[in-house]
């Protein structure tokens, strides 16, 4: 790292035009990654930041900071804001003066940006992009602006510079999606950087971005890490990165510092390399003293020299090294972290953790997948804070990972809700402009209301018009079904009837005896066969009524089916009903001359 390195950050979250949407998280974003990036423990550059500032100004601001730059110059700039497109595809910047349909005079081009890049003399230049191009919203999060636009594709390579210049642009999302804020705060709760940047200043300011524990935090190092956590928070967001850089680009420093193994002394080594096993046996003992060393490096190389010999020595020296490893071991103190209850958006609250042990075992790098829990170094220990942001019980693991092992603490919180905040009274009046603004709003809120309560009524209808038309395309298929049973039927009871009376008069029945039957029997029979006849062309006459007076309700096949049904019953039904009406009379009659 230089002295060279200059940082720009741009922040607008308070627009004059009401088509866009004021936000709370640019504020934010500029004092928490400016605290960062000028921190000399940290980012070490010298940071400008303007915050809603008019589009001409703003142009001027980054045209100077591109300017008359050296060629040993880092430069990182970095915006927070709305990202709008023009009709013709152009991506702008929205400043708090920018009107939508005049993007060409009130914003900030991303051409205008991209040549201030192309013409700087910087060799390094490295562009943040905390802007939204349309996409999903996810439940309570904050969307910036729509609209799709493939930002990355604005940035070339070859309009970036030359040969020997490095560049890279970071985005918040891609060109379908939104860059989120955090969940909308109440209105008396400080805001909160956006996702995207929150990940950013937490990846610097903790070291956590320092993945291989070199000291130094790198541009890829730093995108893994934000596009891990960002996606993790927020599987709607993904942030993209292009870059074309000639060797690794250092942003940051940490302070996590991968511990290497001092190598023995020569006497030690000669010793666990002697043929005699009780030489080796005093070499473990001094290497299990060593291990307890005030330098880390020191014992770090202790321990790797026991290691060893646990796994090739035999088993006496092997066994004793093995216990001389177990001894040194990360001891966190308390193994587990209980936080009391606490309101929403208070004070973090802080426990102490203690590492018991010597240097090596208290020689351990926090990590965690939890976004809402924080480990930093102090003292012989950690202080582990809670944020109180997001309501609800907290639950989740740090692992503390050393050169001697891991160690896994359990924390758990609860966050309450705060309370809702009592209605001022009497009522701020508001502005005549806000005030129509809203009565708008809730006038096309209602007016939405209304159509889709209408349009629900009128599916619901269609629906019940959809299952009684149905119902009735089979009825009077079902009456003829109904009078052709009803004609079987008849015909049935008139052929029993008159296959008793033959069965009795083959059988040599007296005149008497046949009598009785068709006064008692036959008589009964008849008229239940009758009574069938009569329904089956009551039946038919009613289906053929229902087909001619309700043709749309049948189709040409269901109708000339429904047209053979009668046609059967009467067939059947009106014979059997004029030769019952017959034998009643004839049965009458015999029985009356008898």
């Amino acid at each position: 790292m230089n002295d060279s390195r200059h940082a720009l950050i741009i922040a607008n979250d308070d627009y004059q035009e009401g088509g866009l949407q004021k936000l709370s998280s640019p504020a934010a974003d500029a004092e928490a990654l400016a605290q960062v990036l000028g921190d000399p423990r940290v980012g070490g550059f010298h940071v400008e930041v303007v915050r809603n500032e008019p589009s001409h100004v703003a142009r001027t601001r980054i045209e100077d900071f591109f300017a008359e730059r050296r060629t040993t110059d880092m430069l990182l700039l970095h915006f927070s804001c709305h990202g709008l497109k023009s009709e013709s595809g152009e991506l702008y910047f929205a400043a708090p003066d920018t009107r939508p349909n005049r993007l060409k005079a009130t914003g900030v081009a991303a051409d205008f940006l991209e040549g201030c890049m192309a013409d700087t003399k910087a060799r390094t230049t490295v562009l943040f992009l905390d802007c939204c191009y349309g996409g999903a919203f996810s439940p309570g999060k904050v969307a910036r602006a729509a609209g799709d636009v493939h930002v990355l594709e604005r940035f070339a390579g070859e309009k970036l510079g030359g040969e020997g210049r490095g560049w890279a642009v970071v985005t918040a999302s891609d060109s379908m999606q939104y860059a989120f804020e955090n969940t909308r705060l109440a209105d008396s709760a400080e805001p909160k950087p956006s996702v995207f940047t929150s990940a950013l200043v937490q990846g610097l300011s903790s070291g956590e971005a320092d993945q291989d524990e070199d000291g130094k935090v790198s541009l890829t190092e730093l995108y893994d890490y934000v596009y891990n956590r960002v996606i993790r928070e927020n599987k709607n967001q993904t942030p993209r990165c292009k870059s074309d850089l000639r060797g690794d680009l250092y942003l940051a420093r940490s302070d996590r510092r991968r511990l290497v193994p001092q190598p023995l002394p020569e006497r030690l080594r000669a010793a666990l390399a002697n043929a005699e096993v009780l030489i080796r046996l005093g070499a473990v003992t001094e290497l299990r003293s060593r291990m307890r060393h005030t330098d880390p490096a020191i014992a770090a190389g202790a321990h790797a020299a026991l290691a060893e010999v646990a796994r090739n020595d035999i088993q006496t020296v092997a066994d004793e090294a093995n216990r001389a490893l177990a001894d040194i071991r990360i001891t966190p103190e308390p193994a587990a972290l209980r936080f009391d209850p606490v309101g929403q958006h208070a004070v973090p609250p802080l426990q102490h953790m203690r590492l018991l042990g010597p240097p090596l075992a208290r020689s351990c790098t926090p990590r965690t997948e939890s976004d809402w829990l924080h480990a930093t170094p102090s003292g012989e220990g950690f202080d582990i804070t809670v944020d109180t942001a997001t309501p609800g019980p907290l639950s989740g693991a740090l692992l503390l990972k050393g050169f001697v092992g891991e160690a896994v603490i359990h924390v758990e919180a609860e966050v309450r809700a705060a309370p809702p905040a009592p209605p001022k009274w009497p009522p701020d009046p508001l502005p005549e402009e806000e005030r129509r603004r809203l009565e708008e709003e809730r006038r096309r809120e209602e007016e939405h209301r209304r159509l889709e309560e209408e349009r629900q009524e009128q599916e619901q209808e269609q629906e019940r018009g959809r299952r009684e038309t149905g119902l009735k395309a089979y009825r009077a298929p079902a009456i003829a079904v109904a009078a052709l049973a009803a004609a079987i039927a008849s015909l049935a009871i008139g052929i029993k009837a008159a296959v008793e009376a033959a069965r009795l008069a083959q059988a040599g029945e007296t005149w008497v005896n046949l009598q009785d039957h068709l006064a008692r029997d036959s008589t009964r029979d008849l008229v239940v066969c009758l009574v069938l006849a009569v329904v089956s062309l009551i039946l038919l006459g009613a289906s053929r009524y229902d087909l001619r007076t309700s043709p749309g309700l049948y189709g040409r096949q269901r109708a000339a089916a429904t047209s053979l049904l009668n046609w059967s019953a009467k067939v059947l039904a009106l014979p059997v009903c004029v030769l019952a009406v017959l034998a009643v009379i004839a049965v009458m009659i015999a029985a009356r001359a008898g």
